[in-house]
């Protein structure tokens, strides 16, 4: 498997994986075809993904720019198209109680309230009409240990005080007797607003929305290099001056078999950005894999022995997260860590682990079988945060990157403020928009790191 920390390329025009959600949306839009000539524009964004999709139709729709976007693959064959379909209102994964501590409440408040922006932004694109298959709202967030309900009883006391965000708590009985009965579960909080969809049919309901406003995809066009032109003698150093007077080209992107020339690039490639890719995201993100199992459809007595009610999304309290959910068609998704190395990515044991994790979750699910299986890279951020900012002096190439598996809704507000930026317009003064991503320490070293993590994860999520 395409491995971001080894290989200089995710492929050319690869095939989607063999997921479920591929095997269950129907036939694919028609993919753009494939850049074969040198051309110049305006706005260069590489990435087909949620972020890219929503840069390009935000530029159109509310800035009048049109944007030509460059696709290695197919449209949302990355981890756009590979996740389990959360909308939460979240981002990244550093917690509130952190940010107070090193922002104060007023950051902590200003960044809650650009994640009910950024959910309510997702919602009213699905309004348009996308059919992604949104299932019951709610999101549950399940204590795996007893000594986690003081911990998920203090965050949402946390968020009713600071955001008046109404978290519900929910007992162990309660949950057993209306949602499920699981023995890695010993409490949970709940929040309405969450809910499932097809993560695939959702990205590909922003590339029809997108295309409709007049932006261009370019698929099997992977960007091979990002050279800069000199742009001394046009005052480009100005970092105020607005998007109408950028009047001259400032990158080359390099295709296979086409250059384009752009005044303006995004990079939007996140946790499948090639080794070495550029100066001002190198060495700046992880990527780590996540694996999905999704089983045969359950028969009713299945279901009842677990009583498994819900369609809410589920995520636990762990370290190394487990996250699950029931789909439309009665089979269950359960996801969690995968291999550490793309080339371990398709070893039957990261499958076959999630599904011992599952039926030790559910005594009464032991003989159930695995239909799908799959894994796809997710981007942590060493401060735990999405950085959507510009990676260059001038201002003419901008990145969106971090989401640490947070990304499903958020990355669409992150396209949706790029566009702005791109603009000329003012974002909000946060960390997630005004400083770039911290780079690792001793980069080379980052899956050694993350092999210590994983072991420390294990020991915490037992022991602690």
């Amino acid at each position: 498997m395409y491995d971001p920390l080894k290989s200089y390329s995710p492929g050319v025009g690869e095939r989607y994986p063999n997921s479920y959600w591929f095997n269950h949306s129907g036939p694919a839009p028609k993919q753009s075809n494939k850049l074969q000539k040198d051309i110049e524009v305006d706005v260069a964004i590489i990435g087909a993904g949620y972020t890219g999709l929503s840069c390009a139709y935000h530029l159109a729709t509310e800035h009048k720019i049109k944007a030509h976007i460059l696709e290695a693959n197919q449209t949302a064959w990355g981890c756009s198209g590979r996740n389990a379909g959360f909308i939460l209102k979240s981002t990244g994964r550093k917690p509130y109680a952190r940010m107070i501590r090193q922002w104060g409440e007023s950051v902590a408040k200003d960044i809650y309230n650009e994640t009910c922006e950024g959910l309510e932004t997702v919602n009213q694109l699905i309004s348009t009409g996308i059919d992604c298959d949104p299932q019951a709202k709610g999101y549950l967030r399940v204590a795996h240990k007893p000594s986690m309900v003081k911990v998920i009883k203090a965050q949402a006391k946390l968020l009713k005080q600071l955001f008046s965000y109404d978290v519900e708590y929910i007992s162990q009985n309660e949950l057993k007797t209306d949602y499920f009965d699981s023995r890695h579960a010993f409490g949970a909080i709940r929040f309405a607003d969450g809910y499932g969809v097809n993560p695939l049919k959702l990205a590909w309901g922003y590339q029809n929305l997108a295309i409709r406003a007049g932006a261009e995809i370019y698929t099997a066009s992977p960007v091979e290099k990002i050279i800069s032109i000199d742009q001394a003698h046009s005052g480009a150093g100005s970092n105020t001056r607005s998007y109408a007077n950028s009047d001259k080209n400032n990158y080359r992107l390099i295709t296979p078999e086409g250059i384009v020339t752009a005044k303006k690039v995004v990079i939007a490639t996140n946790g499948y950005t090639p080794y070495q890719f550029h100066p001002s995201i190198n060495n700046r993100m992880l990527p780590v894999l996540s694996q999905i199992i999704v089983t045969r459809p359950l028969t009713s007595a299945e279901l009842s022995n677990c009583n498994f009610i819900t369609s809410n999304v589920v995520m636990d309290t762990r370290a190394l997260k487990y996250y699950f959910r029931k789909l439309p068609d009665n089979r269950l998704l359960f996801g969690g860590r995968g291999a550490i190395n793309g080339k371990d990515a398709e070893d039957p044991y990261y499958a076959d682990r999630l599904l011992k994790v599952l039926k030790s979750s559910f005594p009464s699910l032991s003989e159930v079988k695995v239909d799908y299986s799959w894994s796809g890279w997710i981007c942590m951020a060493l401060d735990d945060l999405p950085h959507i900012v510009k990676g260059d002096a001038q201002g003419n190439l901008f990145y969106s990157a971090g989401y640490c598996g947070n990304g499903v809704s958020f990355s669409v507000q992150a396209g949706k403020r790029l566009a702005q930026q791109i603009a000329g317009q003012a974002v909000p003064n946060l960390p997630l928009y005004n400083q770039s991503l911290p780079k690792f320490p001793l980069p080379s070293l980052r899956r050694v790191g993350q092999w210590g993590y994983f072991q420390y994860g294990k020991v915490k999520d037992r022991w602690f």
